[in-house]
């Protein structure tokens, strides 16, 4: 017997159309506006907690501009992985989406929540084999984007 299914096996019959329709109409509607507010709202948050970390080192060490960003986003990591292992930034996820997960602290989160979720595997196999399942599509994702901002640049600059 065949598994390929014909046009007529794969349209939805009457009752199945007047239920979708219904559910549709009784779907709740999704807020946009208000979950597009909470993400700026956190992520800006985020941001401008990095930028008072960034003036606190440029002020108390003595890092120029171009110093100054190692250690914030070393500090801004530390502060993201500590924050999920007290499951802290796991609630703030959930509260502001894309918000905490778009800044440098939700890389750090996700590579941190993926090693506390599989340490029971062992620290090689577990922690780290799938930290880097994460981390690896990410910084090919970087390297790459870096690669044609470079060569969009260089191209620029020779015309």
């Amino acid at each position: 017997m065949s598994t390929v299914k014909t046009k007529q096996q794969s349209r939805p019959t009457k009752a199945q159309q007047a239920y979708q329709e219904r559910a549709v109409k009784y779907k709740p509607k999704r807020p946009y506006v208000r979950n597009c507010v909470k993400a700026f709202l956190v992520g800006g948050a985020i941001c401008a907690f990095g930028q008072i970390v960034s003036d606190f080192y440029m002020s108390m060490f003595g890092f120029s501009k171009q110093e100054v960003g190692n250690p914030t986003v070393a500090t801004l990591i530390f502060l993201a992985v500590l924050l999920t292992g007290f499951g802290i930034y796991d609630k703030l996820g959930q509260f502001a989406g894309a918000g905490s997960a778009v800044p440098v602290t939700g890389f750090a989160n996700s590579m941190s929540s993926a090693a506390i979720e599989h340490r029971t595997e062992g620290l090689v196999l577990g922690v780290g084999g799938n930290m880097f399942k994460l981390a690896g599509g990410v910084i090919v994702y970087g390297v790459v984007s870096a690669l044609v901002v470079a060569l969009v640049k260089w191209l620029l600059i020779k015309m």
